[in-house]
This record gives C-alpha cells, structure tokens and sequence, in this order.
C-alpha cells in the first residue's frame, strides 16, 4: 500500500470522527451502496465489512438488517478509533467489533463469514495484482454458499460519463490520485477464470446522470456547497426507482461462492 493513500485515510479519520465525510462527502451516494449491500444481508448473519472506514455503514447495517454479528475492519488506525468512538456509546456492543486489518491479508479462518462486503476499498490498491489479491481473501473467509459484495468505482462508466460530459464540452472527471478504478472486463474475466457465480448490479446511474451531468447544464453548482445542490437528492429518489445505462461510476459485484 502506498503510504500516501494510507496517509489520507489516517487524515480523514483523524478530522471527520463519525461523519460519512470521513469515508466520502456524496450522503446519496453512500445511502444508495447501503441499501444495495444490504439486500444481501439477513438477520442471522455473520457479516464482514472490509474497508468499515470509521464504521458509518457498518453499523448502519446493523441496525437496520440485524445480523448476527458484524466485523469491521479498516487499515486506518484513525478510522478505527473512531469506529470503536461511536461503539461506546451504544447501548448493546456484543454483535459488533472493529479491528486493524488488510484486505489483501485478512486474519480469519476460511470460510468463517456469510457475506462479506467492500465499499470503495479495492480501488485504494494501486495494482490489478493487489485488487485481486484482495478478492480472493474476501472469498477465503466467505463460507460456501456466502455472498461477496463489491461496492466500489468502475473505470468503463467513467468513460461513458465522460462522453457525454465531452458532448456539453463540460471538464472531464478524473480518478483521485489514491484510487485506480476497477475495469469491468478484468473483473469479468478473472472470475469466469474462478469459476465464481456473480452478476454486476448497476444502482447509481440515473443518480450520476443527475449529479454528474444535468446538474452543470441546469444549475449553478458552485452555489451549492459538497452535495447539498436539491438536484442530487432528486435524481437519489429517481435512481431508487429506476436505474440502469451503464453510467453508474459506482457499481456492485456480487458473487456467490
């Protein structure tokens, strides 16, 4: 891991405590990776929530679909301490824990999880190499029959988006300098290599139409500060009802093993 990257998370779980801004400003875009992970959880299960950042999700999915148990585990001590912050003001902490961990070298036994998610967590690694390293840790640890979600940014999209973006003569979006997005045909084709039973789940492209396009062609967007502009939590509600495209930077695998 390049020291950079793990310097920014530090920082931002240093300045950001519990709020989602520590794992991203976009509150529509992180509720919409909530509710699709969390339609691959059951009460009862044990989950894992690798890459937890300062544990916002986390517990969301816990509250809301009851697991048996939920593990969070992040490489930012930072993010961590202010995970296991919130946990302390919780009534019941017997379900829930967070650890210091690596998505590339998790320290679980094999098989020992239901479902296990990541959230914008693979594109923190700088190489192809280590993003698959760290799928296949997240398969090790799943039992059979357990689902793996992968929530994170796909390089095609942007492409697509960009295009359009082109066509407006609007500045192109650009990956930050601590993320390497995900290409869909290398992820297609190393689990067809795996022999893994999966399928892409396309749940934020009306929303990035609406928040990455529309939005410089039919408002002032530097009237707004972050993402409070009214157009993005229009187009959230739009995109809870209806998606698909292909637009959608933000994409799930989810894979059964």
């Amino acid at each position: 891991m390049s020291e950079h990257i793990k310097d920014y998370w530090e920082s931002q779980g240093k300045s950001h405590g519990a709020s989602h801004w520590a794992s991203w400003g976009d509150n529509w875009m992180i509720d919409l990776e909530i509710e699709t992970i969390g339609a691959h959880i059951k009460p009862g299960d044990t989950v894992i929530d690798v890459g937890c950042a300062n544990g916002y999700s986390t517990f969301r999915q816990l509250d809301e679909r009851k697991p048996a148990a939920i593990v969070g585990v992040d490489f930012a001590q930072n993010m961590i301490d202010a995970a296991r912050g919130v946990l302390a003001t919780r009534a019941s902490t017997e379900n829930v824990s967070f650890q210091v961990g690596d998505v590339r070298d998790l320290c679980f036994e094999d098989g020992r999880f239901d479902v296990a998610y990541t959230t914008r967590v693979l594109i923190n690694l700088p190489t192809w190499e280590e993003q698959k390293k760290g799928i296949r840790e997240c398969l090790r640890i799943l039992r059979p029959g357990g689902k793996l979600v992968l929530s994170e940014g796909f390089w095609e999209p942007l492409c697509l988006l960009n295009a359009m973006r082109q066509l407006k003569s609007l500045p192109p979006l650009v990956e930050h300098d601590f993320n390497r997005y995900l290409k869909k045909s290398n992820v297609e084709k190393f689990l067809d290599d795996l022999g893994a039973s999966f399928e892409f789940e396309d749940f934020s492209s009306i929303y990035y139409l609406g928040s990455r396009f529309l939005r410089e062609l039919v408002t002032d967007p530097s009237q707004y500060e972050g993402f409070t502009n009214p157009i993005n939590k229009i187009f959230f509600e739009i995109e809870r009802q209806y998606s698909g495209g292909g637009f959608g930077i933000q994409q799930a695998v989810v894979i059964t093993k």
